[in-house]
């Protein structure tokens, strides 16, 4: 009923903007996750190192994050419409530079600008689709969904366009996505939204939070898991086909199969959250994190990647929003700390993609890839810690009262 009622109370004006904004959403899915799929293709067409590969996929998560901070500042002074127009067209830059020009300083620019067009599509999305359904936990998952949909059909843009036309195959595939970025704008400007940032009232701006041990270790979940989940997207497929292990083709089916088990998984733990303790779900989806990954490394088998592949996906997709829901209180109260939680996480998503780019050039792609253990391991940790200092939260509550 919830999923109706959101949407059959709205006005047409409103249900437009629900509508583009669902489908703005899933094209930022299939360009943020089609950088996975060309990184080895535009490595070979340029002659790039991993270093260099790395410092792409870390270019494109600073500009997810610096997006974070222009998402507050720009709509004070363009409106939000022509905020996000403006924004969206960093894509298609960026997207322009890849295919016209090998210059690695150029190429980590573009992939800057398509992070700043990602994480501001994500900021608009997400404030508007919440704003426009009235806070439905139904619109929130949708869109959350629909991105994954988009992201799954990355790869296959990638391997229908490089089937057709071979070697330039991959110019067209980025071809596709401008003229996809090149309609959103325009389905943007057609919206009738206000202009100004509502403002909220009676909201004090403290920081207390930051004196919370349990704060940070929250913090130290979103580090390491973003650590592992930017390498992964970014380097997993060109991670198969460096080692010789299967054909670019296969490999990019596994990278589609990766975000089918994710969005399964994300749809399974909205079905069980309430069902299942948050401490169950936290450990056994980290655990099984760790578990799926290590046999991915350990073998050459395709059959037993592709499993271990199903398994890290399934895992990894109940961690972000579980581990929000634990300091739901905390983000409730202080709303400054979601924004310290994500540029936690970003910092992560910004330093692991290159670390593993060096250590492939120095030892080879393997020891880049085995690098993201240590990551995993210390999520783990926090994980465990986690779960243990709530308990002595709990503890302290009942004496306090």
């Amino acid at each position: 009923m919830e999923k109706q009622s959101f949407y059959t109370q709205l006005d047409k004006h409103n249900k437009y903007i629900l509508n583009c904004c669902f489908f703005v959403f899933a094209v930022n899915g299939i360009y943020g996750m089609s950088l996975g799929s060309l990184l080895p293709l535009i490595s070979n067409e340029y002659g790039l190192n991993n270093t260099i590969s790395g410092a792409l996929i870390s270019s494109h998560q600073v500009g997810n994050l610096i997006a974070g901070f222009i998402a507050g500042v720009l709509p004070l002074y363009l409106g939000r419409k022509k905020s996000i127009m403006f924004m969206c067209s960093f894509v298609i830059m960026g997207f322009l530079i890849m295919i016209l020009t090998g210059n690695p300083v150029l190429l980590i620019l573009g992939f800057l600008f398509t992070g700043l067009s990602r994480g501001s599509i994500s900021n608009f999305n997400n404030s508007v689709v919440n704003e426009v359904s009235n806070s439905s936990p139904a619109a929130l998952n949708f869109l959350h969904s629909i991105f994954a949909v988009g992201a799954l059909m990355a790869p296959f843009l990638v391997m229908l366009c490089t089937y057709l036309a071979g070697d330039i195959g991959w110019k067209i595939a980025a071809g596709v996505i401008i003229i996809l970025c090149i309609f959103s704008i325009f389905l943007f400007s057609r919206m009738r939204i206000d202009p100004s940032v509502k403002k909220k009232d009676n909201i004090k701006i403290s920081y207390a939070f930051l004196k919370n041990k349990y704060f940070w270790i929250t913090a130290g979940i979103f580090f390491f898991y973003l650590c592992a989940e930017a390498t992964i997207n970014g380097w997993i497929v060109k991670y198969f086909v460096d080692s010789g292990i299967m054909t670019i083709a296969y490999a990019q089916v596994l990278a589609s199969l990766l975000w089918v088990v994710i969005l399964a998984g994300r749809l399974t733990c909205v079905f069980i959250g309430d069902r299942v303790s948050k401490k169950v779900l936290l450990l056994s989806t980290s655990f099984g994190t760790a578990a799926f990954y290590l046999l991915l490394l350990s073998t050459q088998n395709t059959t037993v990647i592709t499993l271990a592949i199903m398994g890290l996906g399934f895992s990894m997709a109940g961690i972000y929003p579980i581990t929000i829901s634990t300091v739901g209180d905390t983000i409730k109260a202080y709303p400054m700390a979601m924004g310290v939680l994500l540029m936690a996480g970003g910092v992560g998503g910004i330093i692991m993609p290159i670390i593993t780019g060096a250590l492939a050039d120095a030892f080879g792609v393997f020891a880049g890839m085995s690098a993201i253990v240590a990551a995993i391991i210390l999520m783990v940790i926090c994980v465990i810690l986690n779960v243990i200092s709530k308990k002595d939260n709990t503890q302290i509550d009942t004496i306090n009262h």
